[in-house]
């Protein structure tokens, strides 16, 4: 049985709501709980989404010295006593504006590492500005309210890599309007899984890659009939039958993919290993292991280009020509084994669309 759990945060106003498994007085005591998050009153505060790890640690960072510099600025302005001493109210025996002028960005860096020098990373020129810019300093006895807008994502280091705007992977719908080439083709292959319909091949200058279907793609309908359940047999006959001017498609995003956000350190490595697609190693302490690279993964994608099918050294050579950071998008073996089973590596390799995606 759940027992539901509102605890006061000690010195602040948010309430921490928690889920407990055993009775109040047990779950207490031993803290076997679990967080649900925070709220400010009803309201659930909005936390700020980071493409890596890296990214996290530099905007925390940065905040936080602009934060102890508006502190230094501006001390907080203490309220009059109301008891009866030896001052008056309207005298109080403390300062209530700043004694002398503010602390200068001078003093305050040696307060923080060098963020070019964080973590090993060689931050680009954009971020110097960002660690500047990145929080407008409050004006005197105001106080910072967190946002309920819908959360965006926060990306100091990666903001600028066209890499990362092509590799988003959004699980969302779509629909795709697809006609017939001369040959009577539309250039896509679909395998069934667990009564779903997935894109599995995507050739180069056909109708499909113009229209940016990709591998991993979820088919829900085809001119408004909806395919679960379809073998890939079905499929392929429906659009063979449909008309070649006009085929409709409504299309999830991916849905068994995600995308990890690395950064390469000196030596220009991210910190996995990979072999026949599939990675089968972690680099202690890299970025790789620090953003949640998982081996027994497929690699599909590197900064939004597919290299499903490509030899070991032709995706590594992509990933060390790529600058950083780099973006790949992965997905588990066993059901990339399973989307690929009937399928050769050798028409995949040859027919498959490798080109750089339009942004």
């Amino acid at each position: 049985m759940l027992t539901y759990l509102k605890l006061k945060e000690l010195g602040q106003s948010n309430e921490k709501r928690v889920f407990c498994t055993q009775d109040f007085d047990k779950c207490v005591h031993s803290r076997n709980f679990i967080t649900f998050g925070y709220y400010k009153g009803n309201q659930p505060i909005k936390m700020s989404l980071y493409p890596s790890l890296e990214d996290m640690k530099v905007d925390q960072m940065a905040r936080a010295q602009v934060a102890h510099a508006a502190q230094a600025a501006y001390p907080p302005a203490y309220p009059s006593s109301g008891h009866s001493s030896g001052y008056s109210a309207s005298a109080p025996p403390y300062p209530t504006t700043p004694t002398s002028k503010p602390v200068s960005d001078d003093k305050l860096a040696s307060l923080y590492p060098v963020l070019d020098e964080y973590m090993g990373l060689q931050l680009p020129q954009h971020m110097q500005q960002y660690q500047s810019t990145a929080v407008v300093p409050a004006s005197q006895n105001t106080v910072a309210v967190p946002s309920t807008k819908p959360t965006t994502m926060v990306a100091p280091i990666s903001g600028n890599s066209v890499g990362l705007a092509r590799a988003q992977v959004t699980h969302g719908l779509r629909e795709v309007i697809l006609c017939k080439d001369g040959n009577g083709r539309v250039g896509l292959r679909v395998q069934a899984v667990n009564k779903g319909v997935f894109i599995i091949l995507v050739q180069k200058n056909t109708p499909a890659a113009m229209a940016g279907l990709r591998f991993g793609d979820q088919i829900l309908m085809i001119n408004d009939v909806a395919v679960a359940g379809f073998s890939m047999d079905d499929v392929h006959k429906m659009i063979k039958k449909a008309d070649p001017n006009r085929i409709t498609m409504v299309v999830r995003d991916r849905p068994f993919e995600r995308t990890i956000t690395v950064h390469k350190d000196s030596a220009g490595t991210v910190g996995f290993g990979f072999k026949n697609g599939k990675i089968i190693n972690i680099v202690k302490d890299s970025s790789a292991a620090r953003n949640g690279v998982l081996i027994d993964h497929n690699l599909l994608e590197v900064n939004g280009q597919n290299v499903v099918g490509l030899k070991d050294k032709e995706t590594s050579a992509i990933i060390r020509e790529a600058a950083s950071p780099v973006t790949v998008t992965i997905m588990p073996a066993f059901v990339y084994d399973h989307m690929m089973k009937n399928t050769a590596s050798s028409f995949i390799k040859k027919t498959m669309d490798h080109s750089i995606p339009d942004l």
